[in-house]
């Protein structure tokens, strides 16, 4: 035969195949109204607030002096709690994903209770603790250190609310690729922390980063924790969340700065989702 009876085509595309799984299932017609009211719910209220903002007042407000202090203090504390939290998150991480299964799930609810505690419980919980009269509170005041109503307050109570974040993601990349590739590693001489850090955190490194990102967007958006536990001194204290509620309680910033700065907390949200999204498609399937 000097021909071939039929030719080959090229091979169906995963992302080809998933979108012709999906048409051939279907979405049933009654769960189509519910899903409109759903989205509804979360696009109306941001579409009111794009709505209400006045455009041409956005650069004064935004650039305002309460406003840039505001960010400016948001964005340092944020960055230096999201820098701790990787200190902390990621070796807690690998405890939990490498502990017994009953170790594993105890430290892993201890891990993921301040996601689920409303967030003015967390800041009742951190001056419990380092408070004036808190458990370790009169031991550092003894020692000339006041912690509460600092801005290291703001970055202890972002890292509180923050971490579950980075330990979530990071355990979750952990358990995923499994420990073959350590044994190995460990088989030939390596030490553990040569195994660590030559083998595990390249390995974990999408998780990390996608842990990373969303801690930070978590402590940037932080309001309760802080406003209880660091107050709400200009300068000091006052993130961008505080800010905003002390505008819409007739001090501090203007009402329109109010808005451009919940704008600006949107745009974040939406740069945190494009950055996981486009992690999530270059993760081989």
């Amino acid at each position: 035969m000097t021909g071939t009876p039929f030719a080959l085509g090229p091979a169906p595309s995963p992302a080809r195949d998933r979108v012709g799984a999906r048409r051939a299932i279907g979405i049933p017609g009654a769960l189509l109204v519910p899903a409109a009211l759903g989205t509804a719910v979360l696009v109306l209220p941001l579409a009111a607030l794009l709505l209400r903002l006045d455009w041409s007042a956005v650069p004064a407000a935004v650039t305002s002096p309460a406003a840039v202090e505001a960010l400016t203090l948001s964005l340092v504390t944020a960055a230096v709690a999201t820098g701790c939290c990787l200190v902390l998150g990621v070796p807690l991480a690998l405890v939990i994903a490498r502990a017994s299964r009953r170790t594993a799930a105890v430290l892993r609810t201890l891990v993921t209770l301040p996601l689920v505690l409303p967030p003015l419980v967390g800041g009742i919980a951190l001056l419990a603790l380092l408070g004036r009269t808190g458990l370790f509170g009169e031991s550092l005041a003894l020692l000339g250190i006041r912690i509460p109503f600092t801005t290291t307050a703001v970055v202890i109570a972002q890292v509180f609310v923050a971490l579950p974040f980075l330990v979530i993601s990071v355990e979750g990349s952990l358990r995923a690729v499994g420990t073959r590739f350590e044994a190995v590693a460990a088989g030939l001489g390596a030490r553990p922390f040569t195994v660590f850090r030559r083998v595990t955190l390249p390995l974990v490194l999408p998780g990390v980063a996608a842990g990373t990102v969303l801690c930070f967007a978590r402590a940037l958006g932080e309001f309760g924790a802080t406003a209880l536990f660091a107050g709400n001194t200009a300068g000091v204290t006052r993130t961008m969340p505080l800010a905003i509620y002390t505008a819409f309680n007739g001090a501090g910033v203007s009402e329109d700065t109010a808005i451009a700065l919940s704008l600006m907390l949107i745009g974040v949200a939406v740069a945190v989702l494009l950055v996981m999204r486009g992690w999530r498609e270059d993760v081989p399937r």
